[in-house]
């Protein structure tokens, strides 16, 4: 590419949110980069659930087949992190390695990380039979000794706890040292869920599958999947240094965005995806690209008309 090329818009992130956008841009005939550090946050899953039209999907062959559709409306992909941005008047300038790219406009979808637990064992089993979302993975270990851990999201943790007896009926929920109120306690049981105090050391794994939960006190309760709460930590590094700031919004704070992605308070930056809702499924993580895009066409033709308007004046 020509460096001193202003593109149309660069996107990054190479996830559902950041493809979608760019199809939808490239169909558009708008000149777009997209950036790809290529680490979406679902890796470690072999499938994803509830995408119309795509069940049971692997998630790299979602963003494969999404990348290849994308490149055929002329995006182009770039493989690497962007490690910065900053403004030069109108044009918006992100750092890639060695290179610049400049664009008039700016879409940030990198996704968040999950930080997990301290307990031996989860990161390794996570998104096999460590998991953290029931509608994600819940009918796969539907009727089976299943597991709640307690984690840093106290509330995550007892919701997790009274959503999936749906699923399974055989449940435990290991506090992990959370203080859970007595309301929140006779919820729980009612729903028919044991619960156990004490700290978890770790999961015990045998022939490649999850056995049991240890305790600290070296006991261990046979289970064969567990949920965790992870904290959803957002990758807003960008947003934040072109000078947004987190919001509150209960226990994930957040980049405020209006409903069409636009960024508040910084002109031709657009957010989708987990980076700014962290509850978001992959379909809805697309969908939200999908909006963003439409918003920075309209945005790009209104500049486009300006600039005719003032030329047609001369």
């Amino acid at each position: 590419m020509n460096e001193t090329q202003i593109l149309d818009t660069v996107i990054v992130g190479g996830g559902a949110a950041g493809l979608t956008a760019a199809q939808v841009l490239g169909r558009a005939r708008r000149t777009v980069t997209v950036v790809d550090a290529g680490a979406p946050r679902n890796a470690p899953a072999e499938h994803m659930h509830g995408y119309l039209g795509h069940d049971g999907l692997d998630p790299a062959e979602l963003l494969a087949i999404g990348r290849r559709e994308a490149q055929a409306y002329g995006v182009r992909i770039l493989a690497g992190a962007a490690t910065g941005v900053r403004r030069e008047g109108e044009v918006l300038v992100v750092t890639v390695g060695d290179e610049e790219l400049r664009a008039r406009t700016l879409l940030v979808a990198t996704g968040l990380r999950d930080v997990l637990p301290a307990i031996d064992g989860v990161v390794e089993r996570f998104g096999r039979d460590a998991l953290h979302c029931p509608f994600c993975h819940g009918y796969e270990v539907r009727d089976r000794p299943l597991a709640v851990i307690g984690g840093e999201i106290a509330a995550m943790s007892v919701h997790q706890a009274l959503l999936i007896p749906q699923w399974s009926r055989d449940l435990i929920f290991f506090t992990n040292g959370l203080e859970v109120d007595d309301a929140d306690r006779a919820k729980i049981s009612a729903r028919g869920t044991r619960i156990v105090d004490g700290a978890v050391a770790g999961l015990v794994v045998e022939d490649d599958a999850l056995r049991a939960v240890r305790l600290a006190d070296g006991t261990e309760i046979e289970r064969e999947a567990v949920f965790v709460g992870p904290r959803l930590e957002p990758q807003d590094e960008l947003l934040r240094a072109l000078g947004a700031e987190r919001v509150a919004a209960g226990p994930f704070p957040t980049v405020p965005v209006d409903p069409m992605g636009a960024v508040a308070g910084q002109s031709g930056v657009w957010a989708a995806g987990n980076v700014v809702n962290p509850m978001a499924q992959v379909i809805v993580a697309a969908g939200a690209g999908s909006v963003a895009a439409t918003a920075i066409s309209a945005h790009l033709l209104e500049r486009d008309i300006a600039t005719d308007l003032a030329r047609g004046a001369q």
